[in-house]
């Protein structure tokens, strides 16, 4: 078993990655139902939070099913963090972590996310306003520094353990680098290997299979990993790296069946949580992976991604499922997409 602070997980525990538009309640509770330990929300604007925006109140939502889940704040202002923070605390998730590592340019330009790398005593002195604002355990995610001549990770762990953090994600790229090239852990494995660290340090970065998840698992010596954009239409993913690490055998693909039946499951939570108009929209990015692997499915897709009504968007669902009544679903190599391209911030 694995703690951050008083959380008790598994040992190697299954992160579900904080992705904006992505990692709403509905994602993250589908998920969980298929082997995420533990789940992140968006990522909310500290400022946006004080001053009571509505899209920054609705990420705070937590179903029930999901738990434990940690929600994900991100801010270059200590005291703005701190008050947000003390607002986090009052919604009662399991755990608050805090972006230092979102490569967008508008997030960094502010002095937030990633922006954050490029000033070490910064992130220590918001990390630090966190902690003393909040009793829940405070966490971090962020990548390996600002740029190749920069890679001060080891330095950052050190440092934000010092003032408190509970368990450190580590992404294995630079801002520079965003989502391009291939993520470097060696550098997450000196964190995990420095004598002075006793705090959980999670990989994230590239885990697309099962295969990879215990390459890495054992080459790197990380107390979890934390899987993004491989889950995206395919929450499947979890429970298929766990049943690998547990027996060495790859599990079946999801049949048809069971795609579809996730997928509105998805799709009606989204609904219910957002509304008929923006549930159906933030649906519409999910589809091309629960579908992958279906012959001549283009049109189908296409559908899908400009319907508006729920009902119709299950009619074509459903007519999916009998168009390919029989179809021995295979696994397919899942693709890593960029969603921070792909998703509006």
């Amino acid at each position: 078993m694995l703690r951050i602070d008083n959380i008790e997980l598994p040992d190697f525990p299954l992160l579900l990655a904080p992705m904006e538009d992505v990692s709403d309640p509905p994602f993250r509770v589908v998920c969980k139902a298929n082997g995420a330990d533990l789940v992140y929300t968006e990522f909310i604007s500290s400022e946006g939070l004080i001053r009571d925006a509505f899209r920054c109140r609705k990420k705070l939502d937590i179903f029930d099913e999901e738990r434990p889940t940690g929600i994900q704040l991100f801010g270059g202002d200590e005291e703005k963090l701190a008050q947000a923070a003390r607002i986090v605390d009052l919604t009662q998730p399991e755990l608050l972590d805090i972006n230092f590592g979102c490569p967008v340019k508008g997030i960094v330009a502010k002095g937030a996310g990633a922006g954050v790398l490029r000033d070490v005593s910064l992130m220590v002195k918001l990390t630090e306003a966190c902690v003393r604002s909040t009793t829940l355990p405070v966490t971090v995610k962020t990548r390996l520094g600002w740029d190749d001549a920069s890679k001060n990770i080891e330095e950052v762990a050190e440092r934000l353990q010092d003032v408190g953090v509970k368990a450190l994600t580590i992404h294995g790229r630079t801002r520079c680098q965003l989502y391009k090239g291939e993520a470097d852990w060696s550098l997450i494995a000196k964190v995990k290997n420095n004598p002075r660290i006793h705090i959980p340090v999670f990989g994230n970065g590239d885990i697309n299979s099962p295969q990879k998840a215990l390459e890495y698992k054992n080459r790197y010596g990380v107390d979890g990993i934390m899987i993004g954009r491989a889950a995206i239409g395919y929450p499947w993913i979890f429970r298929e790296v766990r049943h690998y690490l547990q027996t060495g055998e790859l599990l079946p693909a999801p049949t048809l069946a069971e795609r579809i039946d996730v997928c509105k499951q998805q799709l009606s939570r989204s609904v219910q949580w957002k509304g008929p108009v923006a549930g159906v929209y933030s649906m519409r990015k999910q589809y091309f992976q629960y579908l992958k692997g279906l012959p001549g499915i283009k049109d189908f897709r296409a559908q899908l991604v400009t319907l508006t009504e729920p009902e119709a968007i299950c009619t074509v669902l459903d007519d999916i499922a009998k168009r390919y009544e029989g179809y021995m679903m295979e696994r397919t190599p899942i693709e890593l997409v960029n969603y921070h391209e792909n998703c509006p911030l």
